[in-house]
């Protein structure tokens, strides 16, 4: 797997949880996580059959996973071919993801770390996330989105999703005092200058705390415009051609 490289914004040792989304929300994760199965499951989301159609591992492809919780997605993508690394900031969702990893016989590269916090400074061609963009505060998210789109390869993808707030849809049983409210389309702002390849707002069942309950959630998947080296320049025949 090719090595990749975060830079830290704070000088906490590799392995600790960062202190920025809030020890309380880490406990209740912990806690969750502890729990026997999978809090989640072991189902992907439906954004990761969007990546495999949309940039598939037909070459290598470094793919993180932003916030990969008890590793579902990770191990999706490493099962289908991607060089996969994961972090979260929950350390019980790390040992998780190791072990459904281990059980799949897939490599991932997956360490404990604090969205807030991170920062990267190697490429990737698929940066992914969902369901951990809510404990992004409002002020951090221009420069964390700027990363982001620093940050990707020539042709990668950006695929996130976010939940946001609706009126009509009442308080998830097992929503956080960390999360911070999202409004429809403010994750599709982020990529104006991209070509966006996929967006859509949803709302969808939930029993994630065993009680029913509903969520609505804004999904992107962004293209970088830019051509790999060597493209510049080039052009595609026109249909007539």
């Amino acid at each position: 797997m090719a090595e990749v490289s975060l830079r830290r914004l704070t000088p906490a040792a590799a392995g600790v949880i960062l202190g920025t989304i809030g020890g309380d929300l880490e406990n209740k994760y912990e806690e969750r996580y502890r729990q026997p199965g999978y809090y989640w499951g072991r189902t992907p989301s439906s954004s990761c059959y969007r990546v495999l159609q949309l940039l598939p591992p037909d070459r290598p492809l470094r793919l993180l996973d932003i916030g990969c919780g008890e590793g579902r997605n990770a191990v999706f993508f490493a099962r289908n071919g991607y060089q996969v690394t994961a972090f979260d900031a929950s350390a019980t969702g790390i040992e998780k993801t190791r072990k459904m990893a281990a059980e799949a016989g897939v490599p991932i590269e997956a360490f404990v770390a604090d969205i807030n916090e991170y920062r990267l400074e190697a490429e990737f061609d698929i940066l992914f996330s969902t369901g951990v963009l809510q404990y992004v505060p409002p002020e951090a998210r221009p420069g964390l989105f700027a990363d982001y789109r620093d940050h990707k390869s020539p042709n990668g993808l950006n695929v996130f999703s976010v939940f946001v707030k609706k009126p009509f849809i009442p308080r998830a049983p097992d929503s956080e005092t960390a999360a911070h409210k999202w409004i429809s389309g403010e994750l599709f702002s982020h990529y104006q200058d991209w070509k966006i390849e996929y967006c859509t707002e949803e709302i969808f069942d939930c029993m994630s705390s065993g009680i029913p309950h509903k969520h609505a959630i804004d999904r992107i998947v962004a293209r970088n415009p830019a051509q790999a080296p060597g493209r510049a320049g080039a052009t595609q025949p026109s249909p007539d051609q």
